[in-house]
């Protein structure tokens, strides 16, 4: 026989297991260097490089070709540098005591109002068009359930009345709101902030945020365009919201019974 003549004694059950076993481990292997083209190499708190790295090694670069004209982008070696600090000091030199905000931690983005250095263009869709924009400049739409927010008094988590939510800003190509226009006088002066929808209630008569309080609304992050967000404006306004949870008010920062 073929099998007897040609392999003799070898096992050939015992060869394909242990095929398979190393063609899963490189496997592996690949993945999670793949998966480390994002966020490394690893920094710490201070911007330095991290001691520990991890078991895998960095992966060489690779470039990637961006669609519809937005150049081309290196990684991992050519991660964006917006965030070459944090403002944030150790309380102690021990190993891994705890790092405390050193200025203002809703605008310096750490903590809960962490994000991410996105890059600063819109998102776009399949077609190539700006994904987000305000509802007012899409005359197809129209809000055809539950309660249209605009006209609404906005209250933050203090009672304080801070405005009115003047327009909402749509996912084109999903057809969901994803942000609220409010102006925060109504008299209208253009001191005009964007408010996530996740991060809001819609109630009969008003808009409720709770993780704001009066004196944080000047400091919401803007946009440098008054049609369109980008991907790192989406990042900064939406973990502003996120941190006043924890910073919006000393009280916030005691212990909550």
């Amino acid at each position: 026989m073929v099998g007897t003549t040609f392999f003799g004694n070898f096992d050939l059950a015992s060869a394909a297991i242990w095929a398979f076993w190393v063609f899963f481990a490189g496997l592996i292997y690949y993945l999670q260097t793949e998966n480390m083209r994002e966020g490394y190499p690893l920094l710490d708190e201070e911007g330095k490089s991290a001691p520990n790295q991890g078991p895998f090694p960095v992966p060489a670069d690779k470039t990637f070709h961006l669609r519809d004209g937005r150049g081309e982008l290196t990684v991992p070696s050519g991660q964006r540098g917006d965030r070459d600090y944090l403002a944030l000091a150790q309380t102690s030199r021990a190993a891994g005591s705890p790092y405390i905000p050193t200025g203002d931690p809703m605008v310096d983005g750490v903590g809960p109002a962490a994000w991410a250095p996105r890059r600063d263009i819109p998102e776009l869709d399949a077609h190539g068009h700006v994904k987000i924009r305000p509802i007012s400049m899409l005359p197809d739409f129209k809000i055809s359930g539950g309660i249209d927010p605009r006209a609404k008094a906005v209250v933050g988590g203090d009672g304080e009345v801070i405005g009115r939510v003047i327009d909402m800003w749509v996912d084109v190509p999903e057809s969901l709101v994803r942000y609220m226009t409010v102006d925060l006088n109504p008299e209208g002066t253009g001191k005009i902030r964007l408010i996530p929808m996740n991060m809001a209630r819609i109630k009969g008569n008003r808009v409720v945020v709770r993780s704001l309080y009066a004196h944080n609304w000047e400091g919401v992050p803007v946009t440098k365009a008054a049609d369109q967000i980008t991907l790192l404006e989406e990042e900064k306004i939406t973990a502003y919201y996120a941190g006043g949870t924890l910073y919006a008010s000393a009280a916030r920062l005691e212990s909550q019974v």
